[in-house]
């Protein structure tokens, strides 16, 4: 985020704000993965909203520090509530996905700037954005069930909304790493620019959106998500319950340890 360019809008960390004429921008700043937490994620969207309010901001452009957009949650954190560690009932929406659900909410259109992978949840995160403009190096990747349980972050509705069900299932069944070609193909991302000009594409789009009626906009943006924000808190409901279930499975822990000893799982269905 350059100074000299943007006005400096104080934020709570890890997440900063800037105004750079019309386009607000959300940097996540936890490199070099952005492993997502509650904390991150209540920040951003404090930021939505803080810019939601500002008459001088028509589109929100959100981008990271580091190599990754979001590499998911952090599962060697035994605090990590995305992780299953955090006691909660069965029927108790993830707190973490309560924060998504206020991203969906948003009102200006958003752009995310996705330079490395987007795993996981850090793939919801990218699906928050209208648009995504990536590069070849990025990798994307619906992995739950390679790790032994259900997607969340609204995922299994945002998903399929973008690349259609078939495509959708493909990336949740395997658990597959889209690089940013494939991504662009697919329709999962939008426009594909070498990394070191991922965040300066972004921007040029999000000029390009700010030039345009703001009202206007925002108004043909509402209609065509119509539906869309209480789908997701409809659906963060269900994937949580989901997901508290399959945390107290033997897969779940199989498919813990197999990540971080970069091996295959080997599960049995319990």
């Amino acid at each position: 985020m350059t100074a000299a360019l943007s006005a400096v809008i104080p934020a709570t960390p890890p997440v900063a704000m800037a105004l750079d004429g019309h386009v607000g921008i959300v940097e996540v700043q936890k490199p070099p993965h952005n492993f997502f937490d509650q904390e991150m994620l209540s920040g951003i969207a404090d930021a939505f909203e803080m810019f939601e309010t500002n008459p001088e901001c028509r589109v929100i452009v959100l981008c990271a520090q580091g190599t990754s957009f979001c590499a998911g949650a952090d599962f060697s954190r035994r605090d990590n509530a995305a992780s299953g560690n955090v006691h909660r009932s069965p029927r108790a929406v993830n707190p973490i996905y309560g924060e998504a659900a206020r991203l969906f909410a948003a009102t200006k259109p958003v752009i995310c700037a996705v330079q490395g992978p987007a795993i996981g949840g850090g793939l919801g995160l990218a699906m928050v954005g209208d648009f995504r403009v990536t590069c070849p190096e990025a990798k994307f990747a619906a992995n739950f069930s390679r790790l032994g349980f259900h997607p969340g972050f609204g995922l299994s509705v945002t998903l399929p909304r973008v690349v259609g069900i078939q495509k959708a299932q493909m990336m949740f069944f395997t658990g597959r790493r889209i690089g940013g070609e494939e991504a662009v193909s697919m329709g999962l991302a939008d426009v594909l620019v070498p990394r070191e000009q991922v965040r300066e594409e972004a921007m040029k789009m999000a000029r390009e959106i700010a030039i345009s009626a703001p009202l206007a906009v925002q108004a043909v943006r509402a209609t065509l998500r119509a539906g869309l924000v209480e789908q997701i808190r409809s659906m963060v409901a269900h994937e949580s319950m989901q997901q508290t279930q399959h945390y107290q499975t033997e897969d779940f822990k199989e498919g813990i340890a197999a990540s971080a000893a970069r091996r295959d799982p080997v599960f049995k269905g319990r």
